[in-house]
């Protein structure tokens, strides 16, 4: 038989199959699954973005090709948006690309800047796609370790030279998924600081910038000095204002950094929707006028307490996350990553990821997506409580 491309042969999604054909066949015996895996928001956009969506729907003007860097008024929004939002400007002309969903973009850069042999350093646990990206694009990660005692931030001071000195590109992601960590400003001062003496891009995953706790409010990479002298960030609309099926994100920063992936973008598709870049720009220009009506945090801060408080009280302690929609848990001692996901599964009917999916360093955690109510999230709580797992 004729063969794939063997570039396929670095990819792997078996936990995630895995989880999902156990889900089934926890279904077939007719109970119900309460499904913590994915991390897709399970709120409507506000009204507001969807009426704004179905007037431009209803635009003819619209269904001609678009240009895949995005409609001057998307990129002069967004550019508007950040310097409201961080204080960080933007030439919307040169610094702003629109994207189908920042997974578009971060699965592209690589295709822009890596050759075969480029060293991308890439954290672990970390979103799959950037190690997806490099693997792709036929160059070689080098993972770097998010361990618990250094607040899941890397070390720099433990890359080998010979790493230093190949290394051509970095991902970091702050809040931080999988682990929902965040980033200080002294870190981000530090990762100028690194990448500025060893020519490394910078490439920052904000795609839970509006999604914090606790009065927490997430910094801009880009607000760091420096920053865009050597490094880009992503951005969306799906977790922030809950369009994440309508596959609008960003990329913002350094000029040359963006200009590569412009022309991969130009070259295999024609950019987003009009009428979905129109609902983005409502969506923004809301945010930016009724900050204050953007209650994403306060649902997923309340979802956080009442999911943890309840978990504790059973013995499963968890640190309470300042951002994300995820909780990163430490599985009881005596289990591994999927050995727990799995009876969970079995015994409780719930879903969660086992931690490993993400990486070496995810072993010995699970994590588990705020994506439900606050009722069927009590329902957990019980359902773990009577599954019999101990956690003391």
């Amino acid at each position: 038989m004729i063969q794939p491309a063997k570039r396929l042969s670095g990819l792997t999604s078996a936990i995630f199959t895995e989880m999902n054909r156990r889900k089934r066949e926890v279904q077939a015996r007719g109970i119900e699954v309460i499904d913590l895996g994915i991390g897709s928001p399970d709120q409507p956009p506000s009204p507001l973005v969807m009426e704004a969506l179905t007037r431009a729907v209803q635009n003819p003007d619209n269904y001609g090709y678009p240009t895949s860097e995005g409609s001057v008024r998307f990129r002069e929004t967004t550019a508007r948006w950040y310097r409201h939002r961080f204080g960080v400007e933007l030439d919307p002309e040169h610094e702003v690309l629109s994207l189908m969903g920042s997974q578009d973009g971060l699965a592209h850069l690589a295709q822009a800047w890596i050759n075969p042999g480029d060293v991308v350093l890439v954290p672990d646990p970390g979103y799959p796609i950037y190690f997806a990206s490099v693997t792709l694009a036929g160059g070689e990660v080098y993972p770097l370790p998010l361990r618990e005692e250094n607040g899941f931030l890397p070390d720099f001071s433990n890359i080998p030279a010979e790493i230093k000195n190949r290394a051509k590109l970095m991902v970091l992601n702050y809040p931080n998924n999988p682990v929902a960590a965040i980033a200080t400003d002294d870190f981000f001062a530090e990762v100028v600081a690194f990448a500025t003496s060893n020519r490394i891009i910078v490439a920052h995953d904000l795609a839970y910038s509006e999604l914090a706790f606790d009065d927490y409010r997430p910094p801009s990479f880009l607000e760091t000095p420096g920053a865009k002298e050597i490094g880009v960030e992503f951005n969306s609309f799906s977790k922030s204002f809950n369009m994440a099926g309508c596959r609008i994100g960003y990329l913002v920063g350094n000029r040359e950094v963006i200009k590569p992936l412009a022309v991969i973008k130009s070259n295999i598709d024609y950019g987003v929707f009009l009428a979905v870049q129109e609902a983005a720009v409502a969506a923004m220009q809301h945010d930016i006028e009724h900050p204050e009506e953007n209650g994403n945090g306060a649902l997923y801060q309340a979802r956080r307490d009442v999911l943890l408080d309840g978990l504790k009280e059973i013995g499963w302690n968890i640190p309470k996350p300042k951002a994300t929609m995820f909780v990163w848990a430490r599985v009881p001692n005596g289990w591994t990553s999927e050995t727990f996901a799995f009876t969970l599964l079995e015994k409780a009917g719930v879903v969660v990821i086992p931690g490993n999916a993400f990486g070496v360093q995810g072993e010995g955690y699970v994590r588990i997506a705020l994506v439900k109510s606050i009722d069927v999230l009590e329902d957990v709580i019980m359902r773990i409580k009577e599954s019999g797992i101990l956690f003391t």
